[in-house]
């Protein structure tokens, strides 16, 4: 399992903003209170954690165990929730599972090879839902800014082989093809509020500017960030929409 994600746990439960109230009951209503839920690629539990309030159980996995340390630290006081450490390579050796949802991890896996598998594994009325941004989501208000710091400390986009990265074939396109193609979305807006630090704090979760990605340069980078950006808005200050899609996919109806 490679660590796409070292020394970022902290940063990416703190300033990656959360799905909201509405996106999570939605995936709980869909699955219902007495559903048993696999969360692969749980990352610290953004959706894990919230969900296990309304469903009976959920298993959350990931490959990071700094991020199931994390988890494990954010979830304390709800029982119901089995942290274990995996990927989607590892799917025949987990607890068995009613429905499985997915975050951002579904663009680093090979998608097809994993939804053919978890046609083999969800029992008849198993449904695969996905939770984040939706297939146009546009970019945040800083990230002109941040491209051209990433540039200049030579740091960039990962691709997984088979991944969105990889192919650029939307999720809902694979999904279309694969056995779980009937699909219903539904996108929740909001706005939200950051400064600086929110944004420093975000570029140090994602998976090309980690700490561990950075090692030495960490110091550098941050400071670059913050400069660059005050710079370009001396206020410190960006408000802007964010839309969540969860996208449902259930087999057809036979």
């Amino acid at each position: 399992m490679t660590d796409l994600f070292g020394g970022a746990a902290h940063y990416y439960a703190r300033y990656r903003a959360d799905h909201g109230d509405a996106a999570i009951e939605h995936l709980a209503g869909t699955f219902g209170p007495d559903s048993s839920v696999l969360d692969l690629g749980c990352g610290p539990g953004t959706v894990a954690i919230p969900l296990a309030r309304r469903v009976r159980e959920v298993t959350a996995v990931d490959p990071d165990e700094g991020m199931l340390a994390e988890g494990r630290r954010l979830a304390e006081g709800v029982p119901n929730i089995r942290w274990l450490r995996g990927d989607s390579t590892m799917l025949r050796e987990l607890p068995p599972f009613g429905h499985v949802v997915m975050g951002r991890s579904f663009h680093w896996m090979d998608r097809r090879a994993v939804l053919a598998e978890l046609d083999e594994l969800l029992p008849p009325d198993g449904v695969v839902a996905l939770v984040g941004p939706g297939r146009d989501p546009g970019e945040d208000p800083w990230e002109p800014v941040m491209r051209r710091v990433r540039a200049e400390f030579g740091v960039g986009a990962m691709k997984a082989t088979n991944s969105f990265q990889a192919t650029g074939e939307h999720h809902d396109d694979v999904l279309a093809a694969s056995p779980f193609s009937d699909l219903s979305s539904t996108l929740y807006e909001r706005r939200l509020t950051h400064n600086v630090l929110d944004v420093i704090g975000l570029q140090l979760s994602f998976s090309y500017s980690t700490p561990a990605q950075l090692g030495d340069r960490l110091g550098a980078f941050t400071e670059a960030v913050r400069n660059a950006l005050l710079e370009s808005n001396p206020l410190g200050r960006w408000e802007h929409g964010k839309v969540t899609e969860v996208l449902i996919a259930r087999r057809p109806a036979r």
